[in-house]
């Protein structure tokens, strides 16, 4: 396979000059044009901060939100693939009523505001559901170190009730993408690869399960991990409803503190982080795939 040859033309030139101008031009505004006093020294201590009780360094309020940033990502991210495949599945039925199920699921999530459906999940699930299973009073009858784990793995006891509703809000909402995923990924296969397994005697799922699907799952996986890049961004939302994120805690911060520049840049730099971290990852999974595919 030949490579191109990258060519510079005086087009790419003129746009990194007006590139190189416009970064001049912001940076002479922030550092000229308005009157803020940048105090970049003071955003350090909000990482992590020294605690006489147990001495030594536990996270302060930017990190406590960068990992629960984390484990609402990941966890919703979880339960939105299992929502994700089960409705695909719907989607892709021989069975009219699991087809409209799959389709009404899929259109409505899709075309309701993010909003809108985080704060009718969040009062439904958190002031309804959540109470009526008992989870506030499992939480505060368990022992120390059930309530540990729970701290670790999802939020602590305080917070667990909240955090669950917006993880069951966000993996809702994410589900609904991840299901077009697997849909396109199954009918995606080619028809010849249904017939030659109904023509071994295969039922629908055992053609699903041993002929399709592993086909389809080497196609799903990089937009998958692409969805969950999405579900990082999306998890700011759910600042609205009170989840001590990332984005909540520097709303937090910039209120007590007046660093306006200082913790927006910060935080920006944070979510770069991690998307980009996961940008490159999802790259190494695609080119991996597609030599095994070659």
């Amino acid at each position: 396979m030949l490579k191109r040859k990258t060519k510079i033309t005086a087009l790419d030139l003129i746009l990194s000059l007006l590139l190189l101008i416009a970064v001049i031009y912001v940076v002479y505004k922030l550092k000229v044009g308005i009157s803020y006093k940048w105090n970049w020294g003071a955003i350090p201590q909000f990482f992590f901060r020294y605690d006489p009780e147990v001495e030594k360094w536990v996270p302060n309020i930017l990190m406590q939100g960068f990992f629960t940033t984390l484990r609402l990502s990941i966890w919703a991210t979880i339960f939105a693939t299992f929502i994700g495949t089960s409705m695909g599945l719907f989607r892709v039925s021989l069975s009219l009523l699991k087809r409209l199920i799959g389709a009404t699921y899929v259109e409505l999530i899709r075309n309701l505001p993010p909003l809108v459906i985080i704060f009718i999940f969040y009062f439904f699930v958190g002031n309804q559901i959540l109470p009526a299973l008992g989870v506030e009073e499992f939480v505060r009858n368990a022992g120390e170190d059930t309530q540990r784990l729970l701290s670790v793995l999802f939020a602590p006891p305080s917070l667990l009730t909240a955090f669950l509703s917006a993880l069951i809000t966000l993996s809702i909402f994410e589900g609904a993408y991840i299901t077009e995923i697997v849909r396109a990924g199954i009918q995606s296969i080619e028809k010849g690869q249904w017939e030659a397994a109904d023509a071994l005697g295969f039922s629908r799922w055992e053609q699903l399960r041993y002929v399709i699907l592993p086909q389809a799952v080497q196609r799903i996986l990089p937009p998958l991990a692409g969805q969950f890049i999405s579900t990082i961004k999306d998890s700011a939302i759910v600042s609205v409803i009170s989840i001590q994120e990332l984005t909540f805690q520097a709303m937090e911060l910039m209120s007590t503190t007046y660093f306006t520049f200082e913790i927006w840049i910060t935080i920006t730099v944070m979510y770069l982080l991690i998307t980009l971290t996961c940008s490159l990852a999802v790259e190494r999974l695609e080119v991996h795939m597609r030599k095994n595919t070659a």
